[in-house]
């Protein structure tokens, strides 16, 4: 149990007592948040007011027999208890719960906010899938930044987790492709519907005899080299798959995967058959029109393929699929799940996550994109532009429901006013800040607090028992901002949202700025507090990095390594 998650029971066990059946807050649990404005407590609860219709109290009085409770309950960790407004319980705690904490989230080590899944699933994420008829495209970098981080979170949260790409390298697209080969190689113009990017004349050099080529073989060729460079694209990104998916392969074998699912569709009778065609009742399962799984010509749909490799999914034993889709694939939501219900799986279990466009916005302009007409910036040509670091947290800032403005100018700049740089910059000064004081001093200040029983249940005081000098506020806000990481990760792997770690990667930097300017810690004044802080500057450091890790963003130590202003600031560390 974390700090916060035993504070939390002792508040849902008193009231549970208050209420006298031994369940909590007229079922629902109540809050135990910080609250909004200072001098309100260190945390305040709403259990009162829950309380009140089953107790038959007012909630200003049920609060104040509350606080009595927790004040038993808590004994020292509790410093006092207030009651505020229509019956809020505000908390200030005691510099011993705050030690407590600090040695609970040094004894967690690494693995501080993870594992905390209620219910650990095996889980697929599916994204980017972008056509390898081109080079991915620096809008792609939203989807392959957010399905990493996502992925990440989930993983760290206690999920099983694959990462899969669907190589879309079947069907028309991909013969024009091939045609568009040919073109360039004999110096013609692209077919209607073509590619024309730079990008084709150079496959057309790099394959031997593509001017009297065959379009299918040329494009079979010419998406295996797409493929490499795609590959090779988002590997630099830091983003790496168990497996790129060929739609192909759903075509092979007799009966081949697609025709599986349609033959256990048919034989559920979920199909039928009109002017030719075969088609799916997905109007009976919520979607607005039935849909063609097979032409009149006996070709089958995207759709088909679609359908098989959802099915595909469920064989190999994932239990949840995710699917990070473009902003034009709204109406496939319906249509998928549908289909899921149909094959006999949960819908609920089939979640397609849709992205929104991001604009790439330099001078207040934005650019326009167009992969077939090949205007278009690479992500490559991004990442030589920005690098890794800034594309992928300016990539996650916002929720992927919104659309996205990435700001090329601020993401460019080494200073504070870039966010990336700014979390960067507050690691790589408390690493340095930890060099100067030295292994010595860091491994004992450490091995002070970590290691007794306060972490256990959050209250003792182990990790303060040598101060003469009481906690200034800076330190316990960044206790705070440290302790609510675990909660941070549940919400981000929860609700889908890695861009709530990076506005808590700020706050935190943040944090740690205020208590940089406030709290000499290096000779700190007052028995004992030069080694609690160095204590909470190495759980500080281990935070930041590994909520930047889970965004797939550097933590660099060397503030030499950011350049700007960094570097020029390292000596007064």
């Amino acid at each position: 149990m974390t700090p916060l998650q035993h504070l939390r029971a002792a508040v849902e066990e008193a009231s549970a007592a208050l209420r006298g059946d031994g369940a909590a807050a007229g079922g629902t649990a109540p809050t135990v948040e910080r609250p909004r404005r200072e001098g309100f407590g260190d945390y305040s609860t709403n259990a009162a007011m829950l309380l009140a219709p089953s107790v038959g109290k007012p909630p200003r009085e049920i609060a104040e027999l509350l606080g009595a409770a927790l004040q038993q309950r808590l004994g020292a960790a509790l410093e006092r208890y207030e009651v505020a407004g229509p019956g809020f319980l505000n908390l200030f705690l005691a510099d011993g719960w705050y030690g407590g904490a600090l040695e609970h989230v040094l004894d967690a080590g690494e693995r501080f906010g993870a594992g905390g899944a209620t219910a650990p699933e095996r889980i697929l994420v599916e994204f980017v899938s972008a056509n390898p008829t081109g080079p991915v495209v620096a809008a792609s970098g939203r989807h392959a930044a957010f399905g990493d981080a996502l992925a990440r979170i989930l993983e760290f949260h206690g999920h099983e987790i694959a990462r899969e790409y669907y190589l879309n390298d079947a069907g028309s697209q991909v013969r024009k492709l091939g045609e568009s080969v040919r073109a360039r190689a004999r110096g013609e113009d692209v077919p209607e519907g073509g590619y024309e990017g730079d990008y084709v004349i150079e496959l057309a050099a790099e394959i031997p005899g593509a001017a009297d080529g065959d379009p299918d073989e040329l494009a079979t060729i010419a998406v295996g080299l797409m493929y490499e460079r795609i590959k090779a694209t988002l590997t630099r990104y830091g983003v790496e798959y168990d497996r790129f998916f060929s739609e192909k392969s759903l075509y092979d074998g007799d009966p081949s995967p697609v025709q599986q699912a349609q033959a256990r569709l048919e034989q559920l009778g979920h199909t039928y058959r009109h002017e030719g065609a075969l088609w799916l009742r997905t109007t009976s399962f919520g979607d607005d029109k039935d849909r063609v799984l097979e032409r009149s010509n006996g070709e089958p749909t995207y759709f088909a393929s679609d359908v098989a490799y959802m099915e595909s999914k469920r064989e190999r034993g994932f239990e949840r699929q995710l699917n990070v889709f473009g902003a034009d694939h709204h109406g496939y939501v319906a249509r998928l799940k549908a289909a899921m219900e149909e094959l006999g799986g949960d819908p609920e279990k089939l979640e397609i996550l849709i992205m929104r466009l991001v604009h790439f916005v330099e001078g207040g302009e934005r650019e326009k994109m167009s992969k077939r007409r090949g205007v278009f910036t690479t992500l490559d040509e991004l990442l030589d532009e920005l690098g890794v670091d800034a594309t992928r947290y300016f990539m996650l800032q916002r929720t992927h429901d919104t659309s996205l403005d990435l700001d090329l100018d601020l993401a460019r700049k080494q200073s504070s006013e870039n966010p990336v740089y700014y979390v960067q910059y507050a690691h790589a000064r408390i690493a340095s800040m930890l060099e100067r004081a030295g292994e010595t001093a860091v491994a004992a200040a450490v091995g002070g607090v970590a290691g007794g029983d306060g972490g256990a249940n959050g209250a003792a005081g182990a990790a303060v028992a040598g101060r003469t000098e009481p906690l200034d506020p800076a330190e316990r806000t960044l206790l705070k901002k440290l302790l609510a990481f675990p909660d941070e990760i549940a919400e981000a792997a929860e609700k889908r949202a890695p861009h709530r770690l990076t506005a808590y990667a700020l706050e935190l930097a943040q944090d740690f700025t205020a208590f940089y300017r406030d709290c000499r810690v290096l000779g700190a004044e007052g028995e004992g507090v030069e080694a609690f802080r160095i204590a909470l500057l190495v759980a500080t450091r281990r935070t930041i990095a590994r909520t930047l890790a889970l965004l797939g963003v550097s933590a660099p130590d060397s503030m030499a390594r950011l350049g700007g202003d960094a570097a020029a600031a390292e000596s007064s560390a």
